[in-house]
């Protein structure tokens, strides 16, 4: 299986491709995609199943050709003979055609096509390997950028808030110090707010230059997702989820075909060490004062003397071990990969369930009460400024372990080859 990656781009590219998005989606406006949108438009457009889509049709052009005989062979000798003896001397012309067609040793050709049979299966198996990534990546990267709008939002606000009490400030005809120190506190974090923003921004540009490509669509076509609910599920046991994996995992679902097929293989190797046959008939004729002819059948065959196929059997069976050894190994790797995910899983889900959205609307509802109370001269600057910024890392906070748990979610989808509820 091959996904898109990203190219190395210069800090200048990302501001044009900043000012070109903001651009288009000014001018286009375009309606929110779901992210289960997005997966549906990338399984159908994305540029890489077509490489799959031919793999399928070059293994099912291979099964044609291993289902049939090899081609006849035909043979034809043109020259002059001479005769001569102690009376007499006599030329003419002399020919001979055979036709001979190999003849496999029986079994043979069933064991081709049985490889070619696999290969289809394998070829199938990749394109249904690359889908299931796809769809995977897609919805990570989709719910990334709908945070990151989500955050760059959020940081927008805050910094339009702080522009509005600053200019209120500015305002008012008030003496000492102490006023002008506010402004510049405020004007300060205003900066930082603005940076944040502007560093959410690029995020979401970055992640919408691989979602648009894996969707098929320019690097530069304005996106927007729809912020889906994400639930979290109870997960199984992890003992479930690593018989899950190396029963249903893609990759160990190659693999075991893959290990069917060296064992096709070494079958063939030996069937192999017998020769083919070629059969046929053939005719010949001399003209040199009197007229020979001759026609019969004849067969040929190789001789097993300096080649006898027994390193090719044995070759064929140290890559049957090694596919064993593989599989063996790859097993034990998927353990590891389930355990992994599953630990994170549990931890981030743990941890959002004593974060209730209640907690982050409360934090959103102080950060507004503490702009108005903050107008009237009831918080103190420092108070102000703190709870905006903690409303805004709280919901970083909440968003980057959602997106840990999503992830570690998918992954174990993909470790284990199941639907999320892991029929």
């Amino acid at each position: 299986m091959i996904l898109p990656s990203c190219y190395s781009l210069t800090p200048l590219f990302f501001i044009s491709l900043l000012a070109a998005n903001h651009l288009l989606l000014a001018q286009e406006k375009p309606a929110p995609f779901t992210i289960e949108e997005l997966v549906t438009q990338a399984l159908e457009s994305n540029p890489e199943l077509q490489f799959y889509e031919a793999e399928i049709a070059s293994a099912k052009a291979g099964r044609r050709e291993a289902g049939r005989l090899g081609n006849p062979e035909l043979d034809f000798d043109f020259g002059r003979k001479r005769s001569t003896g102690a009376d007499f001397r006599s030329e003419g012309v002399a020919y001979a055609v055979a036709l001979a067609q190999p003849l496999e040793w029986p079994g043979r050709i069933g064991l081709r096509k049985a490889i070619a049979d696999g290969e289809i299966d394998l070829a199938e198996l990749g394109l249904k390997r690359f889908k299931y990534a796809l769809a995977g990546q897609v919805r990570q990267l989709a719910f990334r950028v709908s945070i990151a709008q989500e955050k760059a939002a959020v940081a927008r606000d805050v910094a339009g808030r702080f522009n509005a009490v600053k200019d209120v400030l500015l305002q008012r005809e008030v003496g000492g110090i102490a006023p002008h120190l506010e402004i510049k506190v405020i004007d300060a974090a205003t900066m930082t707010m603005e940076k944040e923003s502007l560093e959410a921004a690029v995020e979401v540009q970055m992640a919408l230059l691989e979602l648009n490509q894996l969707m098929g669509r320019s690097a530069v076509s304005p996106l927007v997702v729809a912020r889906a609910k994400t639930d979290f599920p109870d997960m199984p046991e992890v003992a479930r989820l690593m018989e899950l994996a190396v029963e249903r995992n893609y990759e160990m679902q190659v693999l075991r075909a893959e290990l069917a097929q060296q064992g096709f293989r070494v079958s063939l190797a030996k069937n192999e060490r017998y020769p083919t046959i070629k059969v046929g008939p053939y005719v010949s004729r001399e003209e040199a004062g009197e007229v020979e002819s001759e026609a019969g059948i004849g067969f040929s065959l190789e001789l097993p003397i300096f080649r006898n196929g027994k390193a090719k059997v044995s070759q064929a069976q140290a890559r049957e071990a090694q596919a064993e050894a593989t599989i063996n190994a790859a097993a034990r790797r998927l353990e590891r990969e389930v355990a992994s995910a599953a630990l994170v899983y549990l931890n981030s889900r743990k941890q959002l369930q004593g974060w209730p959205a209640e907690r982050i609307d409360a934090l959103q509802d102080s950060a507004q009460s503490a702009d108005r109370h903050y107008r009237l001269g009831a918080v103190p600057v420092a108070t102000y400024i703190e709870l905006q910024e903690k409303y805004l890392e709280a919901l970083e906070a909440v968003n980057d372990v959602k997106a840990d748990a999503l992830e570690a979610w998918l992954t174990i989808e993909q470790l284990t080859g199941a639907t999320p509820e892991f029929d």
